[in-house]
């Protein structure tokens, strides 16, 4: 009978988990509260309007990840931005997509508890088990959602891990601006040390985008994203907008104007381990969180968990 493992979140780090145990042999199962790929990797679509509104590039370092970019550039899913900073094309969730390989992928899905049974775990919503095959047998679950997500599910399923209290993340509040011509921004990209703004991208400054309307990124830097975290976006976007134009100096009036709040955005202190993994109970955790703020290390981390897993799954 063929070994399946559940995977929840459907980031980089669990589509690293699902490809390395694909490889193997082992057929998984990815759950994910949104109904789209890549987490952070993300891109929002307004009818014409296009907006890398999480991560704004990936490096690639290792061998592994860089030769994993170098598969997405040949297949047209990735592209070098500057520097040794790549970006998906014609989103930054295109390599998330091109990761999966025909596995199941239940989106809109918040689970909410792990049960362990005779035959091997179940996977439930407020609703109840979640009925997809293979729920009830599944072999382990790998839970590859940001710590302060993934520990109470795990200590509710019997999992320990102390290393879980370790990870701390920043907030960030983006701000997504359309505007119908050139808006007049003098730079392309802009990192700033302080004040409100962290960041601000054309996005048609990115390879493969249209450009046929200026899209543009703002990120709030962590200190006022987090003085505005629980604010609505519907409050947010006009603050963030006259913070863009004081920082800018544009004057031109977006036509389009929308703000999301990414609670857990940036790591600033890592667990400190490669992933967390129970053998005994076969339940483990990975993400950015477990070893830096870099898509990359998401990437690692999942494989680093799915390897701990095949290990005693085929011990098994």
């Amino acid at each position: 009978m063929t070994v399946a493992v559940a995977i929840i979140g459907t980031g980089i780090a669990g589509l690293a988990a699902a490809r390395y145990l694909r490889e193997r042999g082992i057929a998984c199962t990815l759950f994910d509260k949104s109904r789209g790929l890549g987490g952070r990797m993300a891109t929002r679509r307004v009818d014409t309007l296009h907006f890398d509104h999480g991560a704004q590039f990936f490096t690639a370092r290792s061998a592994r990840f860089a030769a994993l970019v170098a598969q997405w550039r040949a297949d047209g899913q990735a592209a070098p931005w500057f520097d040794d900073r790549f970006v998906g094309t014609p989103g930054m969730s295109a390599p998330a997509r091109a990761m999966l390989a025909g596995e199941t992928v239940v989106g809109g899905c918040q689970v909410t508890a792990l049960h362990r049974g005779p035959q091997g775990w179940s996977v439930a919503t407020a609703a109840g088990p979640v009925d997809t095959p293979a729920n009830g047998a599944f072999a382990a679950v790998l839970l590859a959602v940001p710590a302060p997500q993934a520990r109470p599910l795990a200590a509710a399923a019997g999992a320990d891990f102390p290393d879980f209290a370790r990870a701390v993340y920043a907030p960030c509040w983006t701000l997504m601006l359309g505007f119908d011509a050139s808006c007049g921004l003098a730079q392309d990209r802009i990192r700033r040390d302080e004040g409100a703004i962290a960041w601000i991208a054309r996005n048609a400054s990115k390879p493969g985008r249209a450009p046929d309307r200026e899209a543009v990124v703002v990120q709030a830097s962590p200190a006022w994203s987090r003085t505005h975290l629980e604010a609505t976006p519907e409050a947010v976007a006009p603050l963030l907008l006259g913070e863009f134009a004081a920082a800018t100096g544009v004057a031109a009036a977006p036509g389009f104007v929308a703000a999301h709040r990414w609670r857990y955005a940036l790591v600033e202190t890592p667990a400190g381990q490669p992933c967390l993994w129970d053998p005994a109970l076969r339940l483990g955790a990975c993400g950015d969180w477990c070893l830096d703020a870099r898509v990359e290390a998401a990437f690692e981390s999942g494989e680093a968990l799915a390897a701990a897993a095949a290990a005693t799954l085929g011990s098994g």
